[in-house]
């Protein structure tokens, strides 16, 4: 499973970052980095409710910057 991450900085400074391969997975962060790292917690929980809830599995989850 291949994510991408799609960033953003709006006027006021902060990052949102996203993940459209999962909807609803957006935060802000005060930096780019605080963006991604809250946005790969979240979608692995959300991954993780998934697979628990559709008892799935999968080897491999990946994050790439788009």
């Amino acid at each position: 499973m291949n994510l991408s991450i799609e960033f953003e900085q709006e006027e006021d400074g902060r990052w949102i970052a996203e993940i459209p391969e999962l909807p609803g997975v957006m935060v802000y962060g005060t930096s780019k980095e605080d963006a991604e790292s809250k946005v790969q917690a979240l979608a692995l929980r959300v991954v993780a409710d998934q697979l628990e809830r559709d008892h799935m599995t999968t080897n491999n989850v990946q994050f790439a910057p788009a």
